[in-house]
């Protein structure tokens, strides 16, 4: 299935949490000067225009980075990489993961990004033309797997699929085990939903349960965007979590508990 467009969603409670942890850990990553690998298994176009019908429609952004951008401090990562992204892109431009990465790394740096919806996937290539990004029309998962272990091998893998295809709660925890097994230095990071429907469960359950060094396990809840919709939290699980991880994370809950103005 290839109906998800992440457009009506970008910049929602979800992301700022979602990004704003992305950021802290390219940031630290980056202090060291050697060269790493980024792969995404599910890039999205990279780059979203608030203003856009789509984000208008469900009003998501608007509860979202709209109301929570002023909760991080001028200094915080996360919003200095908003900053640069804007001044290149326009002041409702939001930035998703490709160009948060592409933004934060260095030139030295590898980025293996997999889109395979082509509409998406056309629009992220012009975004990262010429940056030396590799972009890819390619199952995510399929290349995450061709890709381990990537050289450098020193690298993060984001992997956030759309659970528009609900096997994916299955097939993720076999997948984690089999990437950190093929690339035990690797930084894994899984984004996921925490869903009315209690979906997400077993995969958390599972993951749990295995034997993962530096796992890390951190979720946010939130009112639903609108009534009736399913998803009220945010969740994120970490495989070799990088020093400092925690503590970034708690501090991130911290400042989205104060959601100036929602409910």
């Amino acid at each position: 299935m290839l109906s998800y467009q992440h457009a009506y969603h970008a910049g929602n409670i979800a992301d700022v949490h979602k990004h704003a942890a992305l950021c802290c850990v390219l940031d630290y990553m980056v202090q060291k000067d050697k060269p790493l690998t980024y792969v995404e298994t599910h890039a999205g176009r990279g780059l979203y225009d608030l203003t856009a019908p789509e984000a208008e429609k469900t009003g998501e952004a608007a509860k979202g980075i709209a109301k929570l951008e002023s909760v991080f401090p001028g200094t915080h990562p996360y919003r200095q990489m908003l900053e640069k992204a804007r001044s290149r892109h326009g002041r409702t431009a939001y930035p998703g993961s490709p160009l948060i990465a592409r933004t934060m790394l260095r030139p030295k740096d590898t980025l293996h990004l997999a889109e395979l919806h082509p509409q998406e996937h056309r629009a992220l290539e012009e975004l990262l033309q010429g940056t030396g990004a590799h972009v890819y029309r390619e199952d995510g998962f399929h290349l995450a797997r061709r890709l381990t272990p990537p050289d450098p091998r020193r690298g993060l893998m984001l992997i956030d699929p759309s659970y528009e295809v609900k096997q994916d709660y299955l097939a993720l925890p076999p997948f984690l085990a089999d990437m950190h097994r093929k690339w035990n230095v690797g930084v894994l990071m899984l984004w996921y939903p925490i869903l009315t429907s209690g979906s997400h469960q077993p995969m958390i359950k599972a993951l749990e349960g295995m034997d993962f060094p530096g796992a890390l396990h951190h979720q946010v809840s939130f009112p639903p965007a609108r009534p009736g919709h399913g998803m009220v939290g945010s969740g994120l699980f970490f495989v070799n979590a990088p020093f400092g991880t925690a503590a970034e994370l708690d501090a991130i809950a911290a400042r989205l508990a104060e959601r100036p103005g929602l409910a």
